[in-house]
């Protein structure tokens, strides 16, 4: 079992110094922090909530529901006999129309993204299958480099109907809140999910560790009369991401 001095210490000292948040919303913002330095990593086992409540001379209440929120945010996994575990993985729902960003965000982490391409341009037959086009209509091309809490974690490719983009410009972070922005509604997501060594385009983008594959994830969003809003394909870190089907 890692050594938990050092997380105690800091939650201690974190804890005894006044403010107007609640002890228990303090307490996860601790451990938050410590996920996101890399201080704590995925599987590393936290003290028991007696531990927690001895050391830090609060109540075991206020520890239960400081952990209770961590694990509503999908920072930690508690189970019986396994103790409570960080999960540091981006679990992302492949069913759920929310987008990365707001995914990102129900987790307690922070999204960004840097734009590669944002350009109309002609789709192929391929595209215009998926988004049930005529072979070289226009289409927003969208490429983008995802970021989570500062570090990058997947490219993104996404082709949009042109009819659907105003001005490609008014798209910050999130492609999904420019759509809610204009009314338009992701209901359903289908998604496909394959991997692969990166090439190197996606090194020189991402910095992976050796010999880690790439998830690809083609994903067709469509609106609630089953039209085709945007279809992407994702090349995601294997080691960062959990994806789940429901």
């Amino acid at each position: 079992m890692k050594d938990s001095a050092p997380l105690l210490d800091k939650l201690k000292q974190h804890l005894s110094v006044k403010a107007k948040k609640p002890l228990y919303q303090r307490f996860a913002a601790v451990i938050k922090s410590e996920v996101r330095s890399g201080a704590l990593r995925q599987e590393d086992i936290l003290p028991s909530e007696r531990e927690f409540s001895q050391y830090l001379e609060i109540s075991r209440i206020t520890v239960r529901k400081a952990l209770a929120e961590l694990e509503q945010e999908g920072v930690v996994k508690r189970a019986r006999g396994y103790g409570t575990q960080i999960v540091s993985q981006m679990e992302y729902s492949l069913k759920e129309p929310k987008g990365f960003s707001q995914q990102v965000v129900l987790k307690g982490k922070t999204p960004d993204t840097v734009w590669i391409n944002k350009s109309i341009i002609r789709c192929t037959k391929e595209i215009a299958g998926w988004l049930k086009l005529k072979p070289g209509s226009e289409v927003f091309l969208l490429k983008r480099i995802r970021y989570v809490d500062e570090q990058a974690v997947s490219i993104e490719e996404s082709w949009v109907p042109a009819a659907l983009i105003a001005h490609a410009d008014d798209i910050g972070i999130s492609l999904y809140d420019y759509f809610r922005q204009h009314n338009i509604t992701p209901v359903t997501t289908q998604s496909r999910v394959s991997a692969r060594m990166p090439d190197e385009e996606i090194l020189a983008l991402i910095a992976l560790p050796d010999n880690v594959p790439v998830l690809v994830i083609s994903q067709l969003a469509l609106d609630a009369q089953s039209a085709p809003l945007e279809y992407s394909i994702s090349y995601c870190r294997s080691d960062m991401y959990t994806f789940i089907a429901g």
